[in-house]
C-alpha cells in the first residue's frame, strides 16, 4: 500500500550533505503522535588532511648523516649506531638494496629525495613494429594474487615500466603491443615498447622493497618512495612495530605501497599514498596501530580484482587500531576494508569517496565501530562481481561480523546505502564467524535513484536470531516515500514496511 506520509519523520529539510532528486523540493513527511521522533545524526567533523597537509611538504627538517645519490644507502646505515639519524640529499636514489634500519633509526629527508626502485633501460632496437630492450627481465615466476581480468592473468607480474615518468599499460602477447603499452617476454628475457623511445627516459622497476626492519621504534619521514617492484600483497615500504611512518609519498609501486607486518603500536600519519598497483595501505597481525590523516587515493592501477580481492584504498586482517582523519579516495576497490579476525577497529571522521567498491567494508571481524565518517560515490565499479543488490555492498558493508556499532555516519549517493550480510564464512579464532550484535544508529543515508536500499540479506544457513540487528534513529533521505528502499531478508520494503518490521521506529523518512 502507498504511503502517504511517512512513520517517524520529522519535517525539516535534509541537509545539505544530501542527494538531490528531481522531485518537489517541499518535503512530504509528518511526524506520527503515537511514538516521537528522535534524530542523533550530527554531521561528521571535516578532516583536517588534504594533499597539501600531507606528504614531504610537510616533514619538517633532517639533522644526521647525509645519503647522497649514487651512494649505497644500505651501507651508510649499517655504519651507524641504533638510534641515529640518516637523512637523504636532494635528488632520486636508486635503491638496489632494501634498507634494514636499526632500532630507533630515523630514515628521513627535508628535500624530497626520491627513492626508486627502478632501473634505466637504455638500449633499443627496432624489431617489426616494435621496439625491444634485452636483458633486464628475471627469471619467470608463479603466479600470485587474482586479477580484474582473469583471462589474460597478468596483474601479478611485478614489472612495471615507464616512459618519461607516465605508467605504461601491461600487454599480455606481443601482438597486443601499441603506444602506451608493453609486452615482457621472460623466455626471450624481452621487453617490446609499442612507441619509439629514442630520447626518452624509460625504467622499469626491479628492486622489490625500499625500506623494512622488525626493529621497533624507526621513524620513516619526507620520502618519496616510488618504481619498487613488490609481489602481491608486500609492500615498497614496510613498517615494523612501533615506527613512525610520517609525511611521505609512496606512489606508483607494483602491489601495496605502504605495508604493516607485525608493527603493534606503529604510527601512520600525514602521508601521501597514491597510484601504487594493488593496494594503497596494508596492515597484517598489527595490534593498535593507527592510519591517521592520510591521503590514500587512486590505487589499484595494475588491474587486480576490483569487487572480491585485495585491492582499492586499504585493506587490515588480523588487526587492530584506529583509522581516521584520512581521505580515502577514487580507488580501484573497496575504500577501507577490515577482514579476517580484525579486532577492536575503529573507522572514524573518514572522507571515503568515489572507490569503486565499497567504501567500507568490514567482514568477518569482531568489535569494530564504524563513526562520523562521510561515504559517498562508491560501489559503482563494473566488472567480475561488481553489482547492485546489497550482496553487493554499498556505502558501509558489514559482514559476518559481530559486536559492530555503525553510528552518525553521512552515507550517500552509494550504490547502496548500509548493506548488513549474513554468510556461512567458517570458523576463525573465536570460533565460527557469525553475524551477531549489530547496531545500525544515529545515521544519514540518502538514497535517491537506482536500486540504492539499505538492509539485511543472508545465505541459507546463516540465519540471525531476533534482536542481533537493529535500526534505530537513523535518517533517511528518500526520493518517494513509497520507493522500496529497503529489504529485509529477502523482502523489500518501503518506509512504512521497514518502521512496521521493527527497524526505525524513532527514525526519520524524508523526500526533497
Amino acid at each position: 500500500m502507498k504511503p502517504t506520509q511517512a512513520p517517524g519523520t520529522v519535517s525539516t529539510k535534509p541537509p545539505t550533505t544530501g542527494p538531490t532528486s528531481s522531485a518537489s523540493s517541499t518535503p512530504t513527511s509528518t511526524a506520527t503522535k503515537s511514538e516521537p521522533t528522535t534524530t542523533t545524526t550530527t554531521k561528521p567533523a571535516e578532516p583536517a588532511v588534504g594533499e597539501s597537509d600531507a606528504g614531504p611538504a610537510v616533514a619538517g627538517p633532517c639533522s644526521g648523516v647525509v645519503i647522497k645519490p649514487g651512494q649505497n644507502a644500505q651501507s651508510v646505515v649499517n655504519s651507524q649506531p641504533a638510534g641515529s639519524t640518516v637523512c637523504f640529499a636532494a635528488g632520486r636514489h636508486r635503491i638496489s638494496q632494501t634498507i634494514r634500519p636499526k632500532a630507533n633509526m630515523t630514515i628521513a629527508s627535508s628535500a624530497r629525495a626520491i627513492l626508486t626502485g627502478s632501473v634505466p633501460l637504455t638500449s633499443w632496437s627496432k624489431s617489426g613494429a616494435y621496439w625491444v630492450s634485452r636483458g633486464a627481465l628475471p627469471a619467470a615466476y608463479g603466479k600470485a594474487g587474482q586479477c580484474e581480468d582473469d583471462k589474460a592473468n597478468i596483474c601479478h607480474l611485478r614489472e612495471q615500466v615507464f616512459v618519461d615518468g607516465t605508467h605504461l599499460t601491461r600487454v599480455a602477447s606481443l601482438a597486443a603491443v601499441k603506444p602506451g603499452s608493453f609486452y615482457a617476454d621472460y623466455t626471450a628475457d624481452a621487453i617490446y615498447l609499442g612507441s619509439n623511445p629514442a630520447g626518452r627516459s624509460v625504467e622499469m622497476s626491479s628492486t622489490p622493497t625500499a625500506i623494512e626492519s622488525n626493529q621497533p621504534g624507526v621513524t620513516v619521514r619526507g620520502l618519496t618512495i616510488e618504481h619498487f617492484a613488490s609481489p602481491a600483497q608486500a609492500g615498497a615500504l614496510v613498517s615494523g612495530p612501533a615506527w613512525t611512518v610520517k609525511a611521505n609519498e609512496v606512489r606508483w609501486n607494483k602491489s601495496v605501497g605502504l605495508m604493516l607486518v607485525k608493527a603493534n603500536s606503529a604510527r601512520i600519519e600525514r602521508n601521501l599514498v597514491h597510484h601504487n598497483g594493488q593496494l594503497g595501505l596494508g596492515q597484517y597481525n598489527s595490534l593498535k596501530a593507527n592510519v591517521t590523516r592520510n591521503v590514500i587515493t587512486y590505487n589499484n592501477t595494475d588491474g587486480f580484482w576490483i569487487a572480491d580481492w585485495e585491492s582499492g584504498g586499504m585493506k587490515s586482517t588480523r588487526s587492530s587500531g584506529t583509522v581516521s582523519g584520512n581521505v580515502i579516495r577514487a580507488n580501484k576497490g573497496v575504500g577501507m576494508w577490515a577482514d579476517v579476525a580484525d579486532d577492536g577497529r575503529v573507522i572514524s571522521s573518514n572522507k571515503i569517496l568515489n572507490n569503486a567498491a565499497d567504501g567500507i567494508r568490514f567482514e568477518i571481524s569482531r568489535n569494530g565501530v564504524i563513526e562520523s565518517n562521510t561515504i559517498t560515490g562508491n560501489g559503482f565499479g563494473t566488472g567480475r562481481g561488481s553489482g547492485s543488490s546489497l550482496w553487493d555492498g554499498g556505502g558501509i558493508n558489514v559482514n559476518t561480523s559481530a559486536n559492530v556499532q555503525v553510528r552518525n555516519n553521512v552515507v550517500t549517493g552509494n550504490v547502496n546505502g548500509i548493506s548488513i550480510q549474513s554468510r556461512t564464512r567458517g570458523d576463525g579464532p573465536w570460533g565460527r564467524y557469525l553475524l551477531r550484535n549489530v547496531r545500525v544508529t544515529g545515521n544519514t543515508v540518502g538514497m535517491t535513484g537506482g536500486t540504492q536500499a539499505t538492509g539485511m540479506v543472508q545465505n541459507s544457513g546463516a540465519e540471525v536470531p531476533a534482536g542481533q540487528l537493529t535500526f534505530s534513529g537513523n535518517r533517511y533521505l528518500l526520493d518517494k516515500l513509497a520507493a522500496p528502499r529497503f529489504a529485509k531478508f529477502g523482502t523489500k520494503l518501503n518506509a512504512t514496511g521497514w518502521r512496521s518490521a521493527g527497524l526505525d521506529t524513532a527514525g526519520s523518512f524524508l523526500t526533497s
